[in-house]
C-alpha cells in the first residue's frame, strides 16, 4: 500500500469516527441546561442575594466585560 492510499484510507476512517461527536453533543446539552438553570434560579435571590451578585458578574463576563 502506498504512502498516498494510506493517507486517504486514514482521512476516511477519521470522517466516518462518531466517537467525538457524542461528547460535543453532551457538551452543548450541559451548557443549555446550565443557562436555563441560572436563568431560572437568578430570580431567587431578590435584590441585592448572592446568587444574583453572582449572575450579574457572569453575564458582564460573557458580555465582554470585567471578569472578576
Amino acid at each position: 500500500m502506498s504512502f498516498l492510499n494510506a493517507t486517504q484510507k486514514m482521512a476516511a476512517d477519521f470522517v466516518r469516527e462518531e466517537d467525538g461527536a457524542q461528547i460535543v453533543e453532551y457538551g452543548m446539552i450541559i451548557g443549555a441546561v446550565s443557562l436555563v438553570l441560572i436563568a431560572l434560579l437568578s430570580g431567587l435571590g431578590g435584590t441585592g442575594g448572592a446568587f444574583t451578585t453572582m449572575v450579574g458578574k457572569v453575564k458582564t463576563c460573557l458580555g465582554g466585560g470585567a471578569c472578576t
